[in-house]
């Protein structure tokens, strides 16, 4: 395994926090360009294969989903399709399993067995103004039931600006254990894992300091299972691309317990692993 040395202050901050923001993790040039570079051919090929008339600038890192916000604007379903295909991009798959990574996560952990769940890893576009499928207060646990000894990569591929609306998270809420969830109305207007909320949510979440980091392509902010946090609200003309992967520890006695179990995504009913921690009723 590549060899990674974590500072001991982003330790430190992690193990207090549950949150450290590292900045130039990935190299822009050699990990992020060629999966910028892969989805501005794929939105191309869309384009194509509905035989649809959209212009598009010539491909840069700055504008490498050129054409996208026309395609949804033609057909939302259009998107479905790009976003399915960039989750199948080579270099994409090579960075979320990447050495560096894995060292990353095995240094924080103290582990020398990593894995990454199954359905744990994508490309998240949220698109500007839309809530259907923004993520709301919530712990990673409880949706990648692999093993509470987890962390989650998010990298941007696109400049984070306050308008573009950042990840949010409350520090330190890690030290504080699962919290409890309904699956009610509050929610309705979601789909699938959407439609379960944090109980009290609202409460919850101002109980902790929140923090929003700016951030660039090729820096990582790297979260606890545990931290509870949120997708911000993009409110500015262009979608928000940006890289998730998890990894968890093999040895970790709670994984074991419940049998590494895959992303809720997957089907994993976790409402039956988490009944403990699922409260009937309205929030």
């Amino acid at each position: 395994m590549a060899q990674f040395q974590l500072a001991d202050t982003d330790k430190v901050t992690f193990d207090r926090d549950g949150v450290i923001v590292l900045r130039g993790f990935h190299d822009p040039e050699r990990d992020i360009l060629p999966i910028q570079r892969a989805i501005y051919e794929i939105i191309g090929l869309v384009i194509e294969r509905h035989g649809l008339n959209i212009l598009r600038e010539s491909f840069s890192p700055l504008s490498f989903d050129a054409g996208f916000t026309e395609l949804i604007r033609i057909n939302r379903g259009y998107g479905g399709e790009v976003y399915d295909l960039v989750k199948q991009i080579p270099a994409f798959l090579r960075l979320i399993s990447s050495q560096h990574s894995e060292a990353l996560f095995c240094s924080l952990r103290g582990t020398d067995l990593a894995g990454i769940g199954t359905a744990s890893y994508g490309i998240r576009i949220d698109n500007p103004g839309e809530e259907k499928f923004r993520s709301q207060w919530h712990q990673e646990y409880l949706y990648q039931p692999q093993s509470v000894d987890g962390i989650v990569l998010w990298t941007p591929l696109v400049p984070i600006l306050p308008e573009t609306g950042p990840v949010m998270y409350c520090v330190g809420s890690h030290r504080d254990g699962l919290r409890k969830y309904v699956k009610d109305d509050v929610y309705s207007g979601k789909s699938g894992a959407y439609k379960i909320s944090m109980l009290d949510e609202e409460t919850i979440a101002n109980q902790y300091p929140q923090s929003s980091p700016l951030t660039q392509p090729g820096d990582v902010i790297v979260m606890d299972y545990l931290t509870i946090h949120q997708s911000g609200y993009n409110r500015s003309a262009r979608s928000r691309w940006s890289i998730q992967s998890r990894f968890f520890n093999f040895k970790d006695p709670s994984g074991m317990k419940i049998g590494w179990k895959a992303s809720v995504t997957a089907g994993t009913e976790i409402e039956a692993i988490f009944s403990d921690y699922f409260v009937k009723g309205a929030a």
